[in-house]
């Protein structure tokens, strides 16, 4: 098996791995995606199957932040949004990724939002 294969096998690993240990907590699933240029959420609910807000950098326009900013304020606009809908609590999905740089300034924004997570 050559390395890109091997390698996408164990990111597809470790994202089933973090998202089954998740899917049995009863609460809305806060899955992230990152790229190079973007940073997009979506709260989902696992019990009826649907999403429930969702929230990404494309949103700000051309003023937008970068980076780590950019992520604390996607963090910050979506639990504005589960907060309007009534929901109080949740918990993140990082995927394969490691919970540092974008993904923990999400998580501490949206904390700072009043979100538990």
């Amino acid at each position: 098996m050559n390395k890109v294969k091997r390698l996408a096998k164990q990111q597809e690993r470790r994202k089933h791995r973090v998202r089954n240990k998740l899917k049995g907590a009863g609460r809305v699933r806060l899955s992230v995606f990152r790229s190079n240029l973007h940073f997009r959420c979506q709260a989902i609910d696992d019990v009826a199957g649907n999403t429930v807000a969702s929230a990404w950098t494309g949103e700000f326009g051309e003023d937008k932040p970068k980076g780590i900013a950019a992520a604390a304020q996607v963090g910050r606009v979506i639990a504005e949004r589960l907060l309007a809908a009534g929901i109080k609590e949740a918990c993140l999905d990082r995927g394969s990724y490691r919970y540092h740089g974008r993904v923990k300034a999400f998580a501490d924004g949206a904390r700072g939002a009043g979100l538990d997570l």
